[in-house]
């Protein structure tokens, strides 16, 4: 090795130098997360009871038991970063945090900026409804008032429909589900658009709501969201969730918190 060092002119010697410290000093998240030993988990805790907080105020819900469960194979504490519907993206590409377990839908667009596990979890779109509102179909939302969280698919797929409908006006965006659930159930608007799993915690809480309608479009596959480049931590993801599932603890955590048998995280024809 030293005869060949020795037959190196400088200018290769100093490019051979350079990728050896370029390969050392490029950790990606997995090698970060393990060796700060905290894993930051965005979640959004006012989706009852995916996110929340109990009683004594502590987060809680399926997704901040994945966080935990996460944590734990990395051997790592778990640290719980609340984020609301619109800062679930920002906080990947902002490192404020290191995953997102946050009811985030895998699109193509948002794949753009950040980066995708295998689902999850499964949901579809269900609206809670005011109990003077009159509304029993999704037809009957047409000329009432809806509202929504805003950055959600829920909201971007309904702006679809009211369009077509010339009822946009009607619409009303809110920062969390929290707030549109008041709105709801106070009378400022007719509907709010949620997830099935959210629906009967909620209509619990507010005496003034009733389940509502499902909405018409597709079933909502989520994702753990990390960094888009990190290809090594979205490897690590996939896994995790894989296992989560041949464990048993997926249907653990959904019995636990939702109730009934877990949807199946599979799409005919594709490999998950």
């Amino acid at each position: 090795m030293k005869h060949f060092m020795k037959r190196l002119t400088p200018v290769v010697m100093s490019a051979v130098m350079a990728v050896g410290f370029s390969t050392a000093s490029q950790a990606d998240k997995l090698d970060d997360v393990i060796n700060e030993g905290t894993l930051r988990c965005g979640v959004v805790l006012d989706f009852p009871p995916i996110g929340y907080r109990d009683a004594n105020n502590q987060p809680a819900g399926f997704d901040v038991e994945y966080c935990n469960d996460l944590a734990a194979a990395l051997d790592v504490d778990p640290e719980i970063v609340a984020v609301t519907w619109g800062e679930r993206l920002p906080s990947i590409v902002n490192n404020r945090a290191d995953v997102i377990f946050g009811g985030t839908s895998d699109s193509l667009q948002r794949a753009k900026t950040v980066g995708f596990s295998i689902p999850y979890a499964i949901y579809y779109a269900q609206a809670v409804v005011n109990k003077d509102s009159g509304i029993k179909t999704f037809e009957d939302l047409k000329g009432k008032k809806v509202a929504a969280a805003i950055g959600t698919v829920a909201e971007k797929e309904f702006l679809k429909i009211a369009k077509e409908w010339g009822t946009e006006d009607l619409y009303q965006g809110y920062q969390s589900e929290n707030e549109v659930f008041l709105a709801v159930a106070q009378g400022k608007a007719d509907a709010g658009l949620t997830t099935n799993t959210a629906v009967k915690p909620v209509v619990g809480q507010f005496k003034s709501l009733n389940a509502g309608p499902r909405m018409p479009w597709t079933t909502d596959y989520t994702s753990v969201v990390g960094p888009r480049k990190d290809i090594t931590w979205l490897n690590y993801l996939n896994l995790f969730v894989t296992h989560q599932v041949r464990s048993g603890r997926y249907q653990e955590l959904w019995g636990k918190y939702v109730g009934g048998e877990a949807p199946e995280l599979v799409i005919a024809g594709v490999m998950y």
